[in-house]
């Protein structure tokens, strides 16, 4: 692991900003790092406010779309709302139809399949459509490249507004209204909404024109946040907004379906953490397993004892998703070891019987083991089907756009895409790919990277300090939980490691003749004899706050040491 500290501030503007919050110099250096440079900037940072989101109608095409949704409600066309079958894309849906019933019956819902017909808008949800006289379909966290699609359901006169937040390609399709705040030609000041928050913007549009305040659409919030989470966009601007309102409805006054899976965990507060890794997973694991609408039809019941019976199918799924994960990682890794690519500078692997709904997890994994852009490959129908993953820094979508000529179809993000090809172009893109990654990637982007802060002494770490972070949540991508490195530590002599393999270690660490502080680390057994014996060493590390039998201290969760 390399650690990286983040460039200091200057001074001057450093002691400008501490003393016009009248806070430290230390909570100023944060602030900066995050591109938090006057007093306003950092009121709302520290006191989001839903009087700051814009203005929808802000967006390239919101007024077309608001247009269109209400001549359909006044003619009484039926409606579909459609979307992806991810986290992003079903909340979406649940937001979209649930909101657009408390106006009007006639809305109907689809999620593709995603073995039968993939990512995006399908052919056979055009004709689900058309079969059932719909005549606009409305379609969320995807669409942006569907040309084709979007020209053959207006061959039957079927109309499409398009919710997306994806890179568009030189084309749009000829909808209605193509919302994406990536479009060059929107000015919408906020680009980074998820596929939810765009579908937010809408509603928010529309209530506008019902005198609806911001407060009417707050129960949909647990939705958005729930997106914004598992979609890891950044937690800045408008994200930060919807994710901290959003995650009061999430611990106050959740929709049946989430307060369900929070029943399955027993936890009582749940912060943007909790959202990413207890709620999203299950939510994804009706997808992945058996098929989206599950998630769908979760999110919009209202009636909570039906909502506990969905939520225990889901779990089910979820434990289901557990099982597969680790045994297609399993052969994943023996895969590399068996063709000697361990000196590759990508990861590229494949076996026709591997669950689709779970590659994507396989390749977040093996980038844990080999860090390096990576794509695991199924059979899909008579094609093969990949996600992919990347490491910090790298932007994987470029690279495959470098390689498009042996692709079927790609899209998705910097980090993370999906792609389709022909068996036959399996090894040509292979090798595309490997020569593309080699020839692109920096050196360092090659080594796990831990950013710090701020290197501080123990003595820094006060009850005041730990109150300050506690309000620099939600946090998120571009609003990290702050690192921090200290040096010349000293464990006291309860040095051990925890866990069934020895996997974890435990410490309880001081330095100078400061307090001591708890400290664990996840997955740095290993490096117990760094810290054995009262050898001095430093490490990076978060703060948190432990609860054990109602007593709460500090604790250090570290990160590495060395």
């Amino acid at each position: 692991m390399r650690w990286k500290l983040q460039p200091e501030p200057t001074p001057e503007k450093e002691q400008q900003l501490a003393q016009s919050l009248n806070t430290d110099e230390l909570i100023a250096q944060l602030l900066l790092q995050r591109g938090i440079e006057t007093f306003e900037q950092a009121r709302q940072f520290f006191r989001p406010n839903l009087d700051d989101l814009h203005n929808p109608y802000l967006m390239k095409d919101m007024d077309k779309a608001v247009l269109r949704i209400e001549s359909a409600i006044e003619d009484q066309e039926n409606i579909l709302v459609f979307g992806d079958y991810d986290v992003d894309g079903t909340t979406a849906v649940s937001l979209m139809a649930s909101y657009l019933k408390t106006l009007y019956p006639n809305i109907a819902t689809y999620i593709p399949d995603r073995y039968d017909e993939g990512y995006g808008i399908s052919y056979k949800g055009i004709d689900y459509a058309d079969d059932n006289e719909i005549s606009l379909i409305i379609a969320l966290d995807c669409g942006i490249k569907s040309i084709d699609h979007v020209a053959y359901a207006k061959a039957k006169n079927i109309d499409f507004i398009i919710c997306d937040h994806h890179r568009p390609g030189d084309i749009l399709p000829e909808a209605v209204a193509v919302l994406d705040p990536k479009r060059e030609d929107c000015n919408y000041p906020y680009d980074e909404l998820c596929g939810c928050g765009i579908g937010f913007k809408l509603i928010q549009a529309m209530g506008a024109n019902r005198n609806q305040t911001i407060e009417d659409l707050m129960p949909y919030l647990d939705l958005v946040a729930t997106a914004i989470a598992a979609d890891i966009v950044p937690m800045t601007g408008e994200n930060r907004i919807l994710a901290y309102f959003g995650l009061q409805v999430i611990n106050t006054f959740p929709r049946p379906g989430i307060k369900a899976l929070i029943h399955q965990v027993k936890k009582k507060i749940l912060d943007i953490t909790d959202v990413v890794f207890i709620i999203a997973p299950r939510i994804n694991a009706a997808g992945r397993i058996k098929h989206g609408n599950h998630a769908v039809a979760l999110l919009s019941e209202f009636d909570f004892e039906q909502a506990q019976q969905f939520a225990l199918e889901i779990e089910k799924y979820n434990a289901e998703r557990k099982d597969l994960d680790k045994q297609i990682t399993k052969e994943a890794l023996l895969q590399i070891e068996e063709n000697n690519e361990k000196e590759h500078f990508t990861t590229v692997v494949f076996n026709e019987n591997w669950h689709k709904g779970v590659i994507g997890i396989v390749a977040s994994r093996l980038i844990e083991t080999f860090y390096r852009p990576t794509l695991v490959f199924t059979k899909s129908g008579d094609k093969y089907a990949a996600s992919a993953r990347s490491v910090l820094g790298f932007d994987v979508y470029n690279a495959l756009e470098a390689c498009a000529e042996h692709l079927e179809q790609f899209g998705g993000h910097m980090y993370a895409a999906g792609m389709t090809l022909k068996a036959e172009n399996y090894e040509l893109f292979k090798n595309a790919f490997e020569e593309v990654v080699r020839n692109t990637i920096h050196p360092d982007m090659r080594m796990p990277e831990i950013t710090v802060d701020a290197e501080i002494d123990f003595s820094e770490i006060t009850p005041k300090l730990i109150r300050i972070l506690k309000q620099f949540e939600p946090f998120g991508p571009q609003n990290r939980t702050p690192v921090f490195m200290s040096k010349n530590i000293v464990d006291t002599g309860f040095a051990k490691t925890m866990g069934g393999s020895d996997e974890h270690l435990r410490l309880f660490v001081k330095q100078n003749n400061s307090e001591g502080f708890a400290a664990i680390g996840f997955g740095l057994g290993a490096k117990i004899g760094i810290a054995k014996d009262r050898k001095p060493f430093e490490a990076v590390y978060c703060i948190d706050e432990n609860e054990w039998n109602g007593k709460v201290s500090t604790q250090l969760r570290l990160k590495d040491i060395r």
